[in-house]
Formats: C-alpha cells, sequence, structure tokens
C-alpha cells in the first residue's frame, strides 16, 4: 500500500544494515543539501561534499512511454527492472526533465494521470535503491520526438522564447511550479519539496534566452519567487550553458547553483563515430569560471553523452574532467529502458543499457567511481597522460576503461592487469577475461563477495551487435542480438578454491554444480558460490546485499531473429598476399559447422575453414593461391543439422550448388602495391563520415561533377550574418572527417611505398585548406592543400607534413568548449599509425568547395 511505503522503507534500512554484505557497500548519505558561501553543495547533517553519478531515465514519457506500451508489458515492471540495473551499477544520481506537457493543461493545472503517476512511482523505487533525485520541471519539449507531437500543456502554446515574454506563458508556468512542488507523491506520501531524496530543483531545460539581459533575469526570478513561495527551501539550479551569451544575466538571479551539459562530439551523425576521441574529452574549461558570482554557485551536468559513440572508454574521462571543472553531480543522457534498447528508439544518437551495451555500461560504472574518487578540482594533466590516473586506466586501442583497488576490479574488455591483494577483493565487474575470471561470453558479469568464502555471480545474457545503433531506428529494427547461452567459466579466487559449488538464486534457476580446477558452465542468472564445505542455507533470493537482494535478476528474453551475420568487406586488398576475413556470426552451436567460399570472380573456388578465436566471431584465411589481381567474392556458410544457410542475405543452400539463385555476395577489389589507397570517396564513404559546418552561415551537399559525373562532397558558405553570436574559439569553416583506419590491415604491406596524398577538390574561387592525418594517439600531422577553381588532383608530398593541433570535429558542444587538441609528444609520421583523415576548408564568404576523393598514392 503506498501509505506503508515510508515504513517498509526504513524496515529495509534496517536490515540492509544488519547484513556483513550491505556493510561492504556504504550507503549514500541520506538527507537534504545546501550550498555554502563557496559554492560547494554539502549534505546538511555531515557538511560533507555531495558527490553523485547517475543518468537521466524517462520511462514515464514521450517515446519512452508509447514503444514500451507498444511491444507490451507492464510499466511498473519495466521500471522494477531498470532500476535494478541503474543500482547494480551503482549509480546514485537521477534526473530528468519532466515532460510538463504531458501533465499539464494549458494554464499550468498539475493533471493527475498516468505519466504523473509512474513518475511517482519511479521515484518511489529510486528512493529505494539509494538514488538520489533533482527535477526539472520544465522541458520545453513537446512529445513527439521521434513521432508527432500529441502534448496539451502549455509548452504545446508556448515556443521557449515566449516561455519567457508571453505574460500568459509566465503565469502558466508560476501556477505549475507551485502545484508540482506541492504535489503528494501517491507511494512516498511525502510532497515533492519536502522529500529529503529530492535533493534539487533545476528551474527549466534549455531555455532559450536573448538580450535583453534584464528581461532573462526578471524571469528567473519570478520563477525561483514562486517555488520558495511553497515553503522550498533547498538549492534552485538554472541552465547557463545552453545560452552563455547571456551569462551575466543568468548570474545575475537568484539561483543556487548552474547547470550545464556535455556533448563532446555533437549528436546525430546517423552512424556510428569511430577513431579515437578521447581528446574531445580531455577537459571542460568554463569561460567565467573566475566570476565571483559563479564560484559562489553550486554546479552539476544535467545531462551528458558521448554521441554516436560506442566505444567504452568516453565516459570515465569526462568524469576526471567534471571533477576537474567542479562539478558535484553530472546524470548522462539517457539511460534506454530495458524493453525498447533493443532497437534504440529512444534518441537514435544515444545508446547506453546493461544488457545491451554491456561494456559502454560497465564504463559508466567505472565513471561512477572515478567521480566519487577524484577530488573536487584535481586535475591529472592532459592527454595522454591522464589516461592512467588513481586507480583507473583508459586505453582507447584495447577499448578498455578500468578500476583496479584493493577491494574493487572492474573492465570493459579483455585485460592482464593483475590484483595484488585478491584477499581483500570484494567486488569485481567485466565484460572479456582478466586472470581473475576467464569467460567465454559477451554480457557483463558480478562478483561480489557475501560472506568469507561466498560470493554471489550474476550474469546477463550473451549481447551481439547486429546493426550500427546510431543509424535511422525503428522498433521492428534490432540491432543488438541478446542470446541465452552456456558459456564456459572460469574463476581464480583463491578463497573459493577449485572445487566452489554453485546454486542457482534467481526466480526459475535451479542450477546446481560444482567446480572442477574452477571451471564450470554458466547461463544467464544469479548464482551463490562457495567454497567447498561452505554452509549457504541461510541465504536465499530474498538476503539483502546493500541496496539489492541476493537473488534479483533482470534481463531480455533472447532475440527470435535466428543466426545474424555483421560483416563489411575491406574496401581493398593486396594481391598475391594471404588475406583474413572476419565478420560477427550468431547462432553457432557445437554441432555446426562453418566455412567460407571464396571465388576469384567466376574463377577458381575455395571452401575454406572457418576459426572462431572468440564468442560470436569467425574468421579464415584466404590463400595467396586465390588473391591475384582482380576481384574475390566470398560467402559465409552456416551448417546445421546438415542444412547450410549462406551469408550475406541467409539463404538456403550454399554457393556451390547448381540451383543457388542468390546474386548477394560480398567482394573485395584485390590491387597492386602501386595501387592508390582512398581515404575517402565521395562516391563511396558519405554514409560513413562526418562532413560538417562550423560557420553557422555554411551546409553541406552532395554534387556530380560536369566532366565525369562523379559524386564529389560540397561545402557551402554563405554570407556572414551580423546577429550570429561568435563561438570562444572560431575554426575553419567547414570540416570533412573520414576513418579509414579499417582500411589499413588488408594493405599494410604496401603502405611504406606510399609518398604522397592526393585531395581532388575545387573552390569556386581560390580558397586555402589543410589536409590532416591523425593517428591513434590522437597526434596530428597537417598540411596546407591550395583550392583552386579547376578540380584537379592536389598532390601533398608525406614529408611535408608537420605535426599540427588536432580539429575535434564533430564540434564539442556548449560551444564554448576547446576546439582543437594538441598533442605533447606527437613523434614522427607513421602512416601504418593513423586513421583519421580531415579536410579543414579555411572561412570564406559565398564559397563553395567540391571534394570528390582524398587518396594515398
Amino acid at each position: 500500500m503506498p501509505s506503508a511505503l515510508p515504513w517498509l522503507l526504513g524496515l529495509a534500512a534496517l536490515v540492509f544494515s544488519l547484513c556483513p554484505a550491505a556493510r561492504a557497500q556504504t550507503p549514500p548519505p541520506t538527507g537534504d543539501v545546501y550550498v555554502d558561501g563557496q559554492g560547494v553543495l554539502r549534505w546538511q547533517q555531515t557538511k560533507r561534499e555531495v558527490a553523485l553519478f547517475g543518468v537521466n531515465y524517462t520511462a514515464p514519457f514521450a517515446h519512452a512511454y508509447r514503444a514500451q506500451q507498444a511491444v507490451g508489458g507492464s510499466a511498473e515492471k519495466a521500471i522494477d527492472q531498470d532500476v535494478y540495473h541503474l543500482a547494480r551499477l551503482g549509480l546514485d544520481a537521477f534526473r530528468i526533465h519532466v515532460w510538463d506537457v504531458e501533465i499539464t493543461d494549458t494554464l499550468g493545472n498539475l493533471q493527475q494521470n498516468e505519466h504523473l503517476r509512474l513518475l511517482d512511482y519511479l521515484v518511489a523505487q529510486l528512493k529505494q535503491r539509494g538514488i538520489k533525485v533533482i527535477l526539472t520541471p520544465i522541458a520545453y519539449w513537446n512529445n513527439g520526438y521521434p513521432e508527432k507531437d500529441s502534448g496539451t500543456g502549455f509548452s504545446s502554446m508556448y515556443s521557449k522564447v515566449q516561455a519567457y515574454t508571453n505574460p500568459r506563458a509566465i503565469r502558466a508556468q508560476e501556477n505549475y511550479l507551485t502545484q508540482f512542488l506541492n504535489h503528494r507523491n501517491q507511494y512516498t506520501r511525502l510532497l515533492n519539496r519536502e522529500d529529503p531524496d529530492i535533493l534539487a530543483f533545476e528551474v527549466c531545460n534549455e531555455p532559450r534566452y536573448q538580450q535583453p539581459a534584464a528581461q532573462v533575469t526578471a524571469f528567473a526570478n519570478r520563477m525561483v519567487a514562486a517555488m520558495r513561495a511553497t515553503g522550498y527551501g533547498k538549492p534552485i539550479f538554472y541552465n547557463i550553458a545552453e545560452n552563455p551569451e547571456v551569462e551575466d544575466a543568468i548570474l545575475a538571479a537568484n539561483v543556487d547553483g548552474l547547470t550545464f551539459q556535455w556533448y563532446p562530439a555533437g549528436l546525430v551523425s546517423g552512424h556510428t563515430l569511430r577513431g579515437n576521441l578521447l581528446p574531445h574529452v580531455d577537459q571542460y574549461p568554463i569561460p567565467f569560471r573566475q566570476d565571483p558570482r559563479f564560484r559562489r554557485r553550486a554546479k552539476l551536468v544535467y545531462e551528458f553523452e558521448s554521441g554516436d559513440i560506442i566505444q567504452p572508454v568516453m565516459y570515465p574521462m569526462m568524469a576526471r574532467s567534471f571533477r576537474e571543472a567542479g562539478f558535484q553531480w553530472a546524470t548522462q543522457f539517457a539511460y534506454d529502458p530495458l524493453a525498447i534498447a533493443y532497437a534504440n528508439t529512444e534518441y537514435q544518437t544515444h545508446y547506453l543499457n546493461l544488457a545491451y551495451t554491456p561494456a559502454k555500461a560497465l564504463s559508466l560504472l567505472i565513471a561512477g567511481k572515478v567521480f566519487r574518487r577524484v577530488g573536487r578540482g584535481q586535475s591529472f594533466g592532459r592527454y595522454p597522460a591522464d589516461s592512467v590516473f588513481d586507480a583507473f586506466r583508459v586505453s582507447y586501442r584495447r577499448g578498455l576503461s578500468e578500476m583496479s583497488t584493493e577491494e574493487e576490479f572492474y573492465y570493459t574488455a579483455s585485460t592482464q592487469t593483475i590484483v595484488k591483494k585478491v584477499a581483500k577483493l570484494r567486488h569485481v565487474a567485466g565484460v572479456g577475461s582478466s586472470p581473475l575470471v576467464q569467460y567465454g561470453g559477451s554480457g557483463a558479469y558480478f562478483l561480489d563477495r557475501v560472506a568469507p568464502g561466498m560470493w554471489r555471480l550474476e550474469v546477463l545474457p550473451d549481447a551481439v551487435p547486429i546493426r550500427d545503433p546510431f543509424e535511422t531506428a525503428s522498433l521492428q529494427k534490432p540491432v543488438t542480438q541478446i542470446l541465452w547461452n552456456d558459456q564456459p567459466l572460469r574463476l581464480a579466487l583463491p578463497e573459493l578454491g577449485p572445487r566452489f559449488t554453485l546454486r542457482g538464486l534467481n526466480e526459475g534457476n535451479t542450477a546446481q554444480a560444482q567446480a572442477t580446477d574452477g571451471r564450470l558452465t554458466v547461463r544467464p542468472g544469479v548464482y551463490l558460490l562457495a567454497a567447498a564445505g561452505k554452509q549457504t542455507s541461510a541465504w536465499t533470493a530474498d538476503s539483502p546485499l546493500g541496496s539489492l537482494r541476493l537473488g534479483e535478476f533482470a534481463a531480455p528474453a533472447p532475440t527470435k531473429l535466428g543466426p545474424q551475420v555483421r560483416h563489411t568487406p575491406p574496401a581493398q586488398a593486396t594481391a598475391g598476399q594471404p588475406l583474413i576475413i572476419r565478420a560477427t556470426l550468431t547462432g553457432i552451436e557445437a554441432a555446426d559447422s562453418v566455412f567460407l567460399v571464396a571465388q576469384h570472380y567466376y574463377g577458381r573456388t575455395r571452401v575454406l575453414p572457418v576459426r572462431q578465436p572468440a564468442y560470436a566471431t569467425v574468421e579464415a584465411t584466404v590463400p595467396a593461391e586465390l588473391t591475384t589481381a582482380g576481384l574475390l567474392r566470398y560467402w559465409l556458410v552456416l551448417k546445421k543439422a546438415g542444412q547450410p544457410l549462406t551469408f550475406p542475405g541467409g539463404f538456403r543452400g550454399q554457393p556451390q550448388e547448381w540451383d543457388f539463385f542468390s546474386p548477394e555476395h560480398w567482394e573485395v577489389p584485390l590491387v597492386t602495391a602501386q595501387t592508390p589507397l582512398f581515404l575517402f570517396r565521395a562516391a563511396a564513404d558519405q554514409g560513413q563520415v562526418e562532413a560538417r559546418s562550423l560557420s553557422r552561415t555554411a551546409w553541406t551537399e552532395y554534387v556530380t561533377t560536369e566532366a565525369a559525373g562523379a559524386l564529389a562532397l560540397r561545402f557551402v558558405q554563405g554570407e556572414a550574418k551580423e546577429a550570429a553570436a561568435p563561438a570562444a574559439e572560431t575554426g575553419p569553416a567547414a570540416c570533412l572527417r573520414a576513418y579509414y583506419g579499417d582500411k589499413l590491415p588488408a594493405r599494410r604491406q604496401d603502405l611504406s611505398g606510399f609518398t604522397e596524398v592526393v585531395v581532388k577538390a575545387r573552390a569556386s574561387r581560390p580558397v586555402g585548406a589543410q589536409v590532416v592525418l591523425a593517428t591513434q594517439d590522437a597526434a596530428a600531422f597537417a598540411a596546407p592543400v591550395p583550392l583552386t577553381t579547376e578540380l584537379r588532383e592536389i598532390r601533398i608530398p608525406l614529408s611535408s607534413f608537420n605535426a599540427s593541433a588536432l580539429l575535434l570535429s564533430p564540434r564539442p558542444y556548449p560551444g564554448f568548449l576547446p576546439l582543437r587538441f594538441q598533442s605533447s609528444n606527437p613523434g614522427p609520421l607513421r602512416l601504418a599509425d593513423t586513421e583519421v583523415v580531415q579536410l579543414l576548408v579555411d572561412a570564406a564568404a559565398a564559397t563553395q568547395v567540391d571534394i570528390e576523393s582524398i587518396f594515398l598514392r
């Protein structure tokens, strides 16, 4: 019953405090917070500094709400599962901009509807897990994206500009804020304004302001006054990062704290960003950080995300930069609800879920540890010197974020790090393997010490990416496949010993087994592990473990797709040399066979054996006698119970059969060592490059050239508009960024023979440009490219490239953040280490630049 919830919460806290496992994880402080005279957010009871890290999560509202209804299931159960995963990741902060348009009328009156009820339920569930809350009552968004709008509240009537200038809009917001703060949560029975776990409110989400500043300050003060009139006395925060050009107006307002966001590589690229993007998150300098009015305000990050990036290395570095900048709260936007994460339809530019993006989710866990462990204002220098700091290590080349202390060991990819004092270890979580855990699956796993000689093991299903999650999304298009498999596990925890026992704990899990030499087989679920001879009967599924229960488990059902293949053929391969073909293939069982059929166009055909170096990964070597100059075609065949299934396409039968009619195949050009290697071709690469205009008056498009009809990328620079506010750091008018690291392996031995970069381009009038090659360590080397009105090949000797600053493109947001990164130790240019090419076009009014290709010769 709702009225019993506070009593149950207190009872749960008492039970947890009496449990040895609970004491191993110190719960966050409870109670209200305040901002001291130096702008530090502190706990009211202990006076200690606040440092909380978590996510935004939108299940009660908008697309997330509608999509979960579309796929079926209970909204409450969905929230239960997701909040469990947030707690499992050790997160202790939650923020959301409330879709006011779904819970108000046009006058700002609060509507007691399903959206508000689910928000109440979510807050109650978060409280049970010790997760603190900051709410932003006014979103200014309608509820449609990515569909049509259907909200009918005041935000459906007034634009962001009208919201702070129209008297009726202002009154509606005052009315709504008053009612929202006085709303009584129907589960906790607490008013929003008095709930000790709702630490603060941010007035509104990403307003849009312009001069005069006095009107902005007056609006902010009216909103604050309306909130204070309810009797609310805790901190009130206000967004300043969205409108840095009117910073004085916000700094002059009666607010206790300021809010910021960070999208370090922009948003909505439409594909996965590749290459070393760690320089984008190297620091977060705030231009007005020395202003006394700024210094006496608390600072929080309401939203951050490494948009369109799946690499599990960005979050820990972002957390480090946040702490260096003085932030005390940071919440990622947005954690994908489990029910719809298979398709990533909620904001396709974001993708984060423990079950579906396990490595990225564990990097968030590690980032939370960074945020709480690193001191406010503490600096570890600039990248790459700061990529190993305190108890943490971040490696782009290995796709690894890692934390190793005496009690905790976490990693996002296989690692060889050795824990020095295993006897003191209490918590392990990983993806891949380590000296302590050898695991054959691709999902995340957790090990938590329950008592001497007794550990809890949680294993999530295998998650296999089968499509680019950042392309156009649809509930009809899964991007990650979930599989429930038996996977081999070996543990090297001395206190468990080589013959520990395993007992299933989660609902329906009746597994029991004994390890041999520390080895056994596990399926997704939760288990109690015990050293040989240990009695475990006192520990049940309901026994507490911090804010968790031992038997809790939440995981998606297997994806009903059948075998899936994800593979992109090499752009080129060197003729006369063995060629390794690697692909992702799911659905392989022990009795199945897999082979590669390779054909030199209509010539010789070979059936080649396939290796399985890792789960769902297959590779085959095409021998040199089949790679003479020309075109290699190939297919991947999975044979189940004697029945072949051929990819691409998943067709029955196999290519050698006379009636195999599918025209689908993969192919790779086999070229001589002297053949140019294209780093960018407009005709082939437009879907996988970042072509961004950095000037507000520039844009991009694709055109065909007159002479040959070839496709070219066109940058168009319009006339400057005086009203446009300049960024803190200006850059070129436009930038083409193309990742080519995946094109090098099949031509690696030819790289020493290349002597020049060739740019085929033109401009509507002579304009300066630069071509930049960036390495895997983010060192940049640049050379000038004089563009003329003639479409021609411009040859740039590799010897003319010099160490240079790297343009951070896509451009970081907010726009006051650094636009360039300078490596402190670039070393010499080695083509084998490079992976990204940029073409930077200087600003010139009313100019068009066409780029057909960039290649090595």
